[in-house]
């Protein structure tokens, strides 16, 4: 897999700006077959930046019903915080 592949997005929540400004700490959202390795060697190389630590965690998709019978999820997907060398930043503008 390549860094595109591995990487999928950056969150951008309310929680994610306050740990970024915080603690330099990072979510991004991860192929579920990528390991912790993969993930910082495909963060370096995205965004030109140090990776210090990688957490991560398998997210379950929510079961949802639309107004039918049938019951549908939404689909399972791995969360990754990745904590940034000091002074190292991703600009997501």
């Amino acid at each position: 897999m390549n860094a595109f592949q591995i990487i999928k997005t950056v969150r951008v929540t309310e929680k994610g700006t306050t740990q970024s400004e915080k603690f330099n700490q990072y979510t991004v959202v991860a192929d579920c077959r990528a390991n912790k390795v993969q993930i910082r060697t495909a963060v370096e190389e995205l965004f030109k930046v140090k990776v210090v630590q990688v957490n991560t965690l398998n997210v379950r998709g929510k079961f949802r019903r639309q107004r039918t019978a049938q019951a549908g999820q939404a689909p399972d997907w791995k969360k990754a915080v990745v904590t940034l060398k000091q002074g190292d930043k991703i600009v997501l503008t």
